[in-house]
């Protein structure tokens, strides 16, 4: 056994024991421990800000995208939002014991259709500080314990927020090891956190690609993912040109960094010309890079040609790639073939065709009249999000409280035996 599997099976142990007290522990126990943590959070925010800090200078001497530095960077605004949305957490009900659905049989048992946690929930992410906060609150709301490991690029911002979350626990007298840090930036122990079956029930990765790609294909153990984040939104005919514009550019350039920025326009064909070249133009004015198929090229001359691979691009960045297309079938058929089923728009007045849209376009998010950038959990009123799945199992869009369970069956009877 290699040190990373040791210290894996190590701490995959404690955080099952600490898994079977969570499962019983009151909602208002699991509340106070989120509140503790948050006002630690606010506490030691000198002490996080200058952890951040080590990590941005080194993000940037390493060669950091302006993008991935945007995800690293905490101020005392993100710091306090990621001390709200504990607070957040702690409001929402507690899905533990939630009854589903009951029913009774023609023989007289009675069902029932239980909430109970997943177990341990290992999640493996890059760059973003403020997720050891939202995966820490929500496990340990929704009953789990949980193993982080944290992107080495964010390493002390981490470990920084880390300590504020074992404040709470502390102060709720549960156990440390319900929230526990992986210690070292070895890559060996992501491979042994997906080699960790019977001790980690399911591994969430959130972060670019490659990690992602990796988890799917090593994982022992379930995987809840997206791979890619490659959005579209769809300007049609009638569509109301402000709304046209103000959408495009909040859901691309907002932030470029997110999963939920959008990566593909499609303008209908039969949309105004002076629509189209209206939103071309605030992209363009607001700093990002277009790249266009053939007929949007005489718009501006600071469109570039697209390509066959923009399509397919995840950029992350200030890049899009536009189109025009034939009408909402045109939009649907190209999401169809390029899009991640990760979360898609469309901008239209035509109740009717808003409703072909939302209901024919295969997402885990599909949005009429709205940005892109909403597909977040805190957006959707969950306090927060463990991360956006695409798969059609289990939980599929924001993953929160409610994705963090699964369900069991209570059978109550009053003797029956059955018949041979």
């Amino acid at each position: 056994m290699t040190d990373a599997e040791a210290l894996i099976e190590t701490m995959g142990r404690d955080a099952r024991d600490a898994a079977t007290r969570l499962a019983a522990t009151p909602t208002a126990v699991k509340a106070g421990a989120l509140r503790a943590a948050a006002a630690a959070m606010r506490d030691r925010q000198g002490a996080i800000l200058a952890a951040n800090a080590t990590d941005m200078a080194n993000g940037a001497a390493n060669g950091l995208s302006p993008a991935m530095l945007d995800r690293l960077r905490l101020d005392p605004a993100r710091v306090e939002g990621v001390a709200a949305a504990l607070e957040a957490v702690a409001a929402l009900p507690d899905p533990v014991g939630e009854i589903i659905k009951a029913w009774t049989q023609p023989n007289g048992l009675r069902f029932e259709r239980v909430r109970v946690p997943l177990g341990v929930v290992g999640i493996v992410y890059e760059s973003r500080p403020n997720v050891t906060a939202d995966a820490g609150a929500l496990c340990l709301m929704a009953g789990n314990a949980c193993i982080l490991r944290g992107g080495s690029e964010a390493i002390e911002s981490s470990r920084a927020i880390h300590a504020a979350l074992l404040d709470g626990l502390r102060a709720a007298g549960l156990p440390e090891t319900a929230i526990q840090l992986v210690p070292t930036p070895d890559r060996a122990a992501v491979g042994a956190m997906l080699g960790a079956a019977g001790l980690i029930d399911i591994i969430i990765p959130r972060g670019g690609k490659s990690l992602v790609a990796r988890v799917q294909a090593e994982a022992r153990v379930p995987v809840l993912a997206h791979l890619d984040g490659i959005n579209h939104v769809y300007i049609d005919k009638a569509a109301d040109p402000a709304k046209a514009r103000a959408i495009a550019v909040n859901a691309k350039l907002r932030r470029t960094g997110v999963c939920g920025a959008m990566e593909t326009l499609l303008i209908d064909r039969a949309a105004p010309e002076r629509v189209a070249k209206d939103v071309v133009a605030a992209l363009l004015d607001g700093g990002c890079e277009l790249r266009v198929t053939p007929e949007l090229l005489p718009f501006d001359a600071r469109l570039l040609a697209a390509d066959a691979e923009d399509w397919d691009t995840e950029y992350l960045d200030a890049v899009l790639s536009v189109a025009r297309v034939d009408g909402v079938d045109g939009a649907m058929a190209h999401i169809a073939r390029h899009g991640s089923h990760h979360t898609d728009a469309i901008v239209t007045e035509d109740a009717a065709t808003a409703e072909t849209f939302l209901a024919g376009v295969d997402s885990a998010i599909v949005l009429h009249n709205a940005s892109t950038q909403f597909a977040d959990g805190g957006e959707f009123g969950f306090g927060a999000e463990i991360g956006i799945s695409t798969g059609r199992l289990h939980a599929r869009g924001p993953v929160a409280l409610e994705g963090l369970t699964t369900y069991k069956t209570l059978v109550r009877g009053s003797g029956q035996v059955r018949p041979g």
